[in-house]
């Protein structure tokens, strides 16, 4: 029928869209790049370590999903040029950039050094500037584009010990409205996703030897639970789809309540 509302189905429709996800072997970033895989995006998967990403891949492809590997350090300093140009030269385009990239130092702000400073910094907004500036040309050129970063519940509320990764993030949203900004004109959106905290592999030890934090946290929420990886997949869904077409410069928060609950 003419002029009828598109489905929900078209609405989250990535055929014939490709994205590059970073850190996207484990945790939040797997489950993500599971997310717009099964929405119909041709998967750029970029981790460092090549067994891991070359065997979710794998997992992809057996599922009947297109992906591709690629090992790479995304903290380099030539290593966004690379993953752009890698996912171009595979699949001839650029659509998505899910940039999932962070490190951490935790210690008190006067025992913080100066690399250590440094390296958390990279890795929480350098790397996203770098990939957004990789990213924009093959976007400006389709004429639209999508880009996604993982910034953090941090960037607004902080636990002691925490000064550079909190900075980084704060920064990254920053970065965010600059480039909804700048590249609003060329129908490129740029988003920002704040996680809260999520039952992943990568805090299962911390939860097993201190059980008495997972609980304080869940406690610590309005909704009283941790969340699940395909909680924050499915808000990457919906800013890397033609739902989110009007929305940028925004940060979505899926945080179970944290930020609100006093």
């Amino acid at each position: 029928m003419a002029g009828a509302f598109p489905t929900p189905a078209q609405l989250f429709d990535l055929s014939g869209q490709v994205a590059l996800i970073t850190g996207a072997s484990r945790g939040l970033g797997w489950g993500m790049a599971q997310a717009l895989a099964a929405a119909g995006a041709d998967v750029v998967l970029v981790a460092r370590g090549a067994e891991a990403v070359e065997a979710r891949a794998a997992e992809l492809r057996d599922a009947g999903l297109s992906a591709h590997a690629l090992a790479l350090d995304i903290s380099g300093q030539h290593a966004a040029e690379q993953a752009v140009a890698a996912a171009q030269e595979r699949f001839g385009q650029l659509d998505i950039l899910l940039s999932n990239v962070a490190a951490s130092v935790r210690k008190p702000v006067q025992e913080l050094g100066e690399g250590e400073w440094q390296h958390v910094l990279t890795n929480g907004v350098t790397v996203g500037w770098r990939l957004a500036r990789a990213a924009a040309p093959p976007m400006r050129q389709a004429g639209q584009g999508r880009m996604i970063f993982v910034s953090s519940i941090n960037a607004r509320i902080v636990r002691p010990e925490m000064a550079a990764y909190a900075a980084g993030k704060a920064a990254l949203e920053g970065l965010v409205r600059s480039l909804a900004v700048e590249l609003g004109p060329d129908r490129i959106t740029a988003n920002a996703i704040a996680p809260g905290y999520f039952l992943t592999d990568g805090n299962a030890p911390l939860r097993r030897q201190r059980p008495e934090f997972h609980d304080w946290i869940a406690g610590r929420t309005a909704l009283g639970r941790w969340g699940m990886p395909d909680n924050l997949a499915t808000a990457a869904l919906y800013l890397a789809s033609p739902a989110s077409s009007f929305t940028t410069g925004s940060v979505l928060l899926v945080d179970g309540g944290i930020t609100v609950k006093i």
